[in-house]
C-alpha cells in the first residue's frame, strides 16, 4: 500500500533562509506521528504544506501516490485533508453552525449531519453548546469546536499544530481517547507538540525537526529539542 502522504526533496524558503528542507518523508496510512522542535524549527509550516496550503518552491508531494500538482488538485485534496491550526478561525455563527459547516458543503444534511454533529461535540465535552455564539467562546472552548468541525468530517489525514494548548486539563483524556479511536479507523494523524507528557502517553512515530530539517529522534531526544 502506497503511504498516504509522500515528500521528496521538498524545499521552501524565506529570502535566503530554508523554512523547509526535507529529502524524504512518508507518512503510512492509518499512522500516527508526533511532531517535536523548537518554536521556529518550521512545524507549522510543515503541517500547512501537508494540509495543500503552501506549495514547494522544489520538490515533489505526493497523495495516496499520486503526484500532487497545481493548485485545483490541492484545493481538491483539502477534501480529505484536515488542517487544525494554532489559531483556529471560527464562523460569526452558532457552534452547532460552526461544526456542520464543512459536512454542508459535501451535502451530508438531515439526521445524518445531526448524529456526526452530535458525536463530535459529545467527544469533545461540548454538549448543550449547540446554540452559542461563537464570538462568545473562550480560547480553550474555541480549539474544541475546532477539533469538532475537523473530527467530524472524517478525513484520510488529520493535521493538528499544537491542539491541547490552552485546553482544559480534564478534557485531555477525552480527546486523546478521540485521536486513538479514528487512528483505528485507519485516520492518518500528525500533531505538533511540546507536551512532553502526551508524547509519552499518545506513543506515536516521534518526528524531530530543527532548521526546517528532519533530525532522527534517536539522536535527538525531547530534551534537547526543548520540550517542556
Amino acid at each position: 500500500m502506497a503511504p498516504i502522504l509522500s515528500l521528496r526533496n521538498v524545499e521552501l524558503r524565506r529570502g535566503t533562509d530554508f523554512i523547509l528542507n526535507i529529502e524524504r518523508l512518508d507518512f503510512r496510512v492509518g499512522g500516527f506521528y508526533l511532531l517535536v522542535g523548537p518554536n521556529g524549527a518550521g512545524k507549522s509550516t510543515l503541517l500547512q504544506f501537508l494540509g495543500m496550503l503552501l506549495p514547494p518552491e522544489r520538490g515533489r508531494l505526493f497523495f495516496d501516490g499520486t503526484e500532487v500538482r497545481g493548485a485545483v488538485m490541492r484545493q481538491r485534496l483539502r477534501r480529505q485533508i484536515t488542517l487544525v491550526e494554532q489559531a483556529p478561525f471560527l464562523f460569526d455563527a452558532s457552534v452547532y453552525d460552526n461544526i456542520a459547516f464543512g459536512l454542508r458543503l459535501r451535502g451530508v444534511r438531515g439526521d445524518l449531519q445531526r448524529r456526526r454533529v452530535k458525536t463530535a461535540m459529545d467527544m469533545l465535552g461540548l454538549q448543550g453548546f449547540e446554540k452559542r455564539p461563537a464570538k462568545a467562546l473562550s480560547g480553550g472552548e474555541i480549539r474544541r469546536v475546532a477539533l469538532a468541525r475537523a473530527m467530524v468530517l472524517r478525513p484520510r489525514a488529520l493535521l493538528l499544530d499544537e491542539p491541547t494548548a490552552g485546553l482544559d486539563q480534564s478534557i485531555l483524556p477525552v480527546f486523546e481517547g478521540c485521536l486513538k479511536s479514528l487512528r483505528d479507523d485507519g485516520v492518518t494523524i500528525l500533531i505538533s507538540t511540546h507536551d512532553a507528557a502526551q508524547v509519552r502517553r499518545l506513543s506515536g512515530e516521534l518526528l524531530g525537526l530543527e532548521g526546517g530539517r528532519l533530525v532522527a529522534p534517536e539522536s535527538s531526544p525531547i530534551s534537547r529539542l526543548h520540550i517542556a
